[in-house]
């Protein structure tokens, strides 16, 4: 079955709700990956951020692109859906960000050449079908030295049963009737290393993304938001998202553009 990407204009109109099923993605995903970033960025620009520019690629309806934004970035967002471009706009601009929200494409960025110390990509990679193309227009649109930050889900037995059989397939635990993923195009360590690195990116860390909460207290909770006793945004709180050893769900991590 192919991913319905669709989904974001479906239901891209309410990121910020968190009755959507797509705030999953904020309540603690957000601050667990964001935890993240900020730790390599404050390593690898020693604390100098403020004023420079940053694009977001799939930003959807703004969740880091805010983040970034307040740490110092001026910010570019970029997604191919027009519903959740406005809904970005909308929250930004009600919250006093000055963001600058594009509608495109990772396989096609509207941007100039070397024009980013800062890309970022999450969420994002484990839904294209050309992934090659949009690694090359993201080392296209950075400056020499920029930093490439992205998350995204391994292609393992685990986050098959997690994230397709689970949260997608059987009947009694699905969260939605949309095709969300396809595991075959999760991607493994090794397979964006090799990816990163014919484009000439250098690859630095990397680390698992994954709830800290226990398992029983997942499920419990994954039951309450499935019933509706609790928002989708108070089940992501409650699953704890964040750094980890295990890359055997999700994992994050940065590569760098050499400045000769």
């Amino acid at each position: 079955m192919p991913v319905d990407n669709d989904v974001y204009d479906r239901l891209g109109g309410s990121w910020w709700d968190e009755n959507n099923l797509l705030n999953i993605l904020h309540g603690s995903i957000t601050p667990g990956r964001f935890a993240y970033f900020r730790d390599v960025l404050m390593q690898q620009c020693n604390g100098q951020l403020a004023g420079l520019p940053a694009l977001d690629i799939g930003c959807g309806g703004g969740f880091l692109a805010e983040e970034f934004a307040r740490l110092g970035y001026n910010v570019v967002g970029v997604d191919p859906s027009p519903v959740s471009i406005e809904t970005a706009r909308s929250h930004a601009s009600a919250t006093g960000l000055a963001i600058d929200y594009r509608i495109g494409s990772g396989e096609r960025l509207p941007a100039e050449d070397s024009t980013f110390e800062l890309v970022y990509c999450c969420d994002v990679l484990e839904h294209l079908s050309d992934l090659d193309r949009v690694v090359s227009e993201t080392e296209r649109v950075m400056k020499p030295g920029a930093i490439f930050l992205w998350d995204t889900i391994n292609r393992t037995l685990k986050s098959r049963l997690i994230m397709i059989k689970v949260m997608q397939e059987w009947r009694f635990t699905r969260i939605t009737d949309a095709a969300i993923h396809d595991w075959r195009m999760f991607i493994k360590p090794v397979e964006l290393t090799a990816t990163l690195q014919r484009h000439g990116l250098r690859v630095g860390d990397m680390a698992g993304l994954a709830p800290r909460a226990r398992i029983p207290t997942v499920l419990a909770n994954f039951i309450s938001a499935t019933t509706g006793r609790i928002s989708y945004g108070e089940f992501s709180r409650r699953l704890d998202v964040g750094q980890v050893r295990s890359r055997a769900i999700s994992y994050m991590g940065y590569a760098t553009k050499p400045t000769h």
